[in-house]
């Protein structure tokens, strides 16, 4: 094996996107590495090389950061949460940084200081955690089992029994399946993943991914002494790095979620399509909703991208006209089922979602329409007396939706978005018709890079 590649005092300037902090070799190569900050030297393993630079996780810090504090999963962190090594204020800091330096790459300027908002729960947030699995050969010719994540920067593992950023009933009810399977002294070799997921209320239900069909179901005496309330086995193609569902093989308990968001109420499947940390995706919807309610009340902006942020006007729900509203890339409709008023339509692509999103209309009784479609076929329903609802995956608005939408000028857009590069880049495509009336974003994954960034867009007065 070969001796892993130090590179020695590397001072650190700044973070980059994807979260890490980025310095320069001697040789003038930039570096990107994690588990280091701005203004830290450290030293740094390569795990990857390229022609232009290389990238790496420290392993030792030389000079230290005041921002740095402790990781509370000190041997783990690297592979959940890669900014527990910094104070929160800080991670605040930064990823308002982050979005202001994705505007500016397409020469934007956002028109007030990014706000990010967060409840400040930095720790049990998650309420879905997807465990992976470790086996060692022991002394008497058995393998061990462990819980596991993958190491980031390496193809190895390191056995947990958890994560702080979960419920603790997902860390509980983990460790009581891994109990189960290591008293039947199953290997890691016969299993791929454990995802275990609970609703606001503690109600936990796992899913146990396996690799052989004739896997021996699980023990239901052994599961009623767990903290689950619901459980399935699930035989899932190896020939697929990802734990897809191929078969189900065992089905305990009551194995669907419900939860209020707005107080509206939804079910959903374990695997299913819902959110992580929901009191802050709720304050998203309330934010995102004001602007639903007025949105027949546009006052677009007078210049392309300058219009200071300004909280619409509380609504009266009794008599507030609102448009149609349009809800692209609607996972299972948490966004317009919750906001969206009684001319609703929603457009996904995924069948599973639409099936639970079909579901829970039917439970609302709302008058939406479920279109299963992707969202760049389905062009028709954007139309110019719509308010438009986005929440597109991290590549973005689809060229064929920005299309649509500059030929028809809707009033309003509303742009949620998980990635603010993207969504930076579909901003400068619709500037020729659109200014940012109000923007806002929400640390939905406390202690990771990853930001959410709502931007609400109204056509140009005189366009």
């Amino acid at each position: 094996m070969k001796s892993p590649i130090i590179h020695e005092n590397v001072k650190f300037d700044s973070i980059v996107g994807g979260g890490q902090a980025i310095g320069q070799l001697a040789s003038g190569k930039k570096i990107f590495a994690w588990g280091v900050l701005p203004g830290e030297v450290a030293n740094v393993r390569q795990t990857k090389k390229k022609s232009s630079y290389v990238e790496g996780v420290a392993v030792e810090i030389i000079t230290p950061s005041n921002e740095r504090i402790k990781p509370k999963d000190y041997s783990s962190y690297l592979s959940t949460s890669p900014w527990q090594i910094m104070n929160f204020e800080a991670e605040q800091h930064y990823k308002a940084a982050l979005i202001e330096e994705a505007f500016e790459l397409h020469n934007i300027v956002l028109p007030e200081a990014i706000d990010v908002f967060s409840d400040k729960k930095i720790f049990g947030y998650r309420n879905k955690i997807e465990f992976s699995w470790y086996s060692d050969m022991v002394a008497d010719g058995n393998d061990t089992l462990d819980l596991a994540f993958f190491k980031r920067g390496s193809k190895g593992k390191i056995v947990v029994d958890g994560t702080s950023l979960a419920h603790p009933i997902i860390n509980q009810a983990a460790g009581q399946v891994r109990d189960i399977l290591r008293e039947r002294q199953v290997s890691a070799r016969l299993l791929k993943t454990l995802l275990v997921r609970c609703n606001q209320d503690g109600k936990a239900v796992a899913q146990l991914y396996v690799r052989d069909e004739d896997f021996t179901p699980l023990d239901e005496m052994a599961l009623d002494k767990t903290d689950l309330s619901g459980f399935e086995l699930i035989y899932s193609n190896p020939k697929s790095p990802a734990s897809v569902i191929t078969k189900r093989l065992q089905q305990w308990g009551d194995k669907t979620l419900n939860d209020k968001i707005l107080g509206v109420p939804f079910s959903y499947a374990v695997e299913g399509f819902f959110q992580i940390n929901l009191p802050v995706y709720e304050q998203a919807l309330k934010d995102m909703r004001g602007w639903v309610e007025n949105s027949l009340n546009v006052a677009g902006p007078t210049s392309t991208l300058a219009r200071s942020y300004t909280q619409p006007k509380e609504a009266n729900h009794e008599t507030a006209s609102t448009a149609p509203v349009i809800d692209l890339y609607s996972g299972v409709g948490s966004i317009g089922l919750t906001i969206g008023g009684d001319d609703l339509t929603l457009v996904e692509v995924n069948e599973h979602a639409v099936r639970e999103m079909e579901r829970n209309i039917k439970a609302l009784g709302k008058n939406a329409r479920a279109v299963l479609a992707a969202s760049e076929v389905a062009l028709d329903f954007i139309t110019s007396e719509a308010t438009i609802i986005v929440d597109p995956p991290r590549a973005g608005l689809h060229e064929a939706v920005i299309k649509r939408l500059l030929e028809v000028r809707p009033r309003r857009i509303i742009y949620l978005s998980c990635n603010p590069v993207t969504q930076a880049r579909d901003t400068a495509h619709l500037a020729q018709s659109y200014g940012i009336r109000a923007h806002r974003g929400y640390n939905f994954f406390p202690r990771t890079p990853h930001i959410e960034h709502l931007v609400v867009l109204d056509l140009i007065d005189g366009l």
